[in-house]
């Protein structure tokens, strides 16, 4: 793909970061002893931050195209194109009605695996009902050609139904057999009273859950829960807040996910069917403000504890585990977006347990999505919480360390 490098940008894009309080790195510094003050230094590696696009207003999900151009979604309710580094004037027309406001519009985009012979996209949303006093979570399948949508069908709806509009989840990534895993999140249902009894512990719906469908939507035999008469067979895990992060692992086709805490406890998860991930009943966070607690506790028997947590939170979003040849020592990584910390996160496992964290990109902006390109590159989707236009960019490397 044809990129736009220009240095007048990237000192734009660098006058436009904001700063934030975030304390658990030392701060990166550009490295000024060279003349290069726009690389920046890691452990591994040092970068470059290189503009890709710019002109978007909340961008939510990025998908790769096979002949080099992009997909992004911006939140407010359009499917934008990137060719040859540009952003394509014209939303994508043929797009389902979308709620939108608040955390809730359109959200994930992805390619089916076998785009190239079905030309199959997904997308995730937020769906109104008819007066659209409420929404839920739901997924559409669409064919992408000649830049439009066709055979426009909506495969998903989740019972998850609120007046409110945050807490969406709506990740969509496929394993290796082409099953299709979304995200839903708890909607914002208050974690108080008896916490076994909060939306996200109870499987007769979709609220903190993480589903496993056919690429057509429909539910595979095997689920965890399909013969039990006492929950919604869709569900692969459940106790889950709001998972803006979904990745299957290349190589051992794991799904993994991240999700907000509160204020505090956001939490990596290798997902596992059937199992509870214990939102709210245990956790890491403390409630908004006063810091009162929410949870009994931070572990209980019959819930997983999270791979790793991140407290202070940094707001998790986007979630990517890096196999390319641009930065062949991250290989392996697991990348994830941080919007309040404005940072993207790089955690290191050895034999599945967390070893390592490291911030990236420190002051960026709201890191919103995280991609692998098809060139080995790391893309990130920097989204403004005032709606401001904001870039695509990628991570390139300067020189090993």
């Amino acid at each position: 793909m044809k990129m736009l490098v220009k240095r007048s940008s990237l000192a734009l894009l660098a006058l436009a970061l904001i700063v934030t309080g975030c304390e658990a790195q030392p701060a990166q510094t550009a490295d000024s002893a060279s003349g290069d003050d726009d690389v920046l230094r890691s452990e591994l590696y040092d970068y470059r931050v290189v503009p890709v696009a710019d002109g978007l207003e909340h961008p939510w999900g990025i998908a790769f195209l096979p002949g080099g151009d992009m997909l992004v979604t911006e939140r407010p309710g359009r499917l934008r194109i990137i060719r040859d580094g540009e952003l394509h004037p014209d939303p994508v027309p043929g797009l389902p009605d979308i709620r939108t406001g608040g955390q809730g519009g359109l959200l994930d985009v992805i390619l089916h695996p076998e785009f190239e012979s079905n030309q199959f996209i997904y997308l995730s949303y937020a769906k109104p009902n008819e007066d659209d006093s409420e929404g839920t979570t739901a997924v559409t399948r669409a064919r992408f050609v000649d830049d439009q949508l066709t055979d426009v069908e909506e495969i998903f709806e989740a019972v998850a139904w609120t007046g409110g509009r945050g807490h969406h989840g709506s990740r969509l990534a496929f394993d290796a057999d082409g099953y299709l895993f979304v995200t839903v999140g708890d909607r914002q249902a208050r974690p108080a009273g008896d916490l076994h009894e909060h939306p996200s512990q109870d499987l007769t719906n979709h609220y903190g859950t993480i589903l496993r469908l056919h690429d057509d939507g429909s539910v595979p035999s095997d689920n965890p829960f399909v013969d039990d008469p006492d929950a919604l067979p869709e569900i692969w895990s459940y106790g889950h807040r709001n998972q803006q992060g979904l990745a299957v692992h290349p190589e051992t086709n794991e799904v993994w996910s991240n999700e907000h805490g509160p204020q505090g406890g956001d939490e990596l998860n290798r997902i596992e069917p059937g199992l509870n991930y214990g939102w709210p009943v245990v956790g890491f966070g403390v409630n908004y403000g006063a810091g009162a607690p929410i949870h009994e506790a931070v572990r209980a028997d019959g819930m997983e504890d999270p791979v790793h947590n991140w407290t202070p939170s940094i707001a998790t979003s986007g979630l990517m585990i890096y196999t390319g040849d641009q930065f062949p020592r991250w290989q392996g990584n697991v990348f994830t977006g941080g919007l309040a910390g404005q940072v993207l996160s790089r955690v290191t496992l050895r034999d599945g347990r967390f070893a390592s964290d490291e911030f990236l990109v420190r002051d960026i902006g709201r890191v919103r999505d995280v991609r692998q390109g098809p060139d080995g590159y790391i893309y990130l989707a920097i989204d403004h919480r005032g709606g401001e236009l904001t870039p695509i960019v990628r991570l390139e490397p300067v020189a090993a360390r």
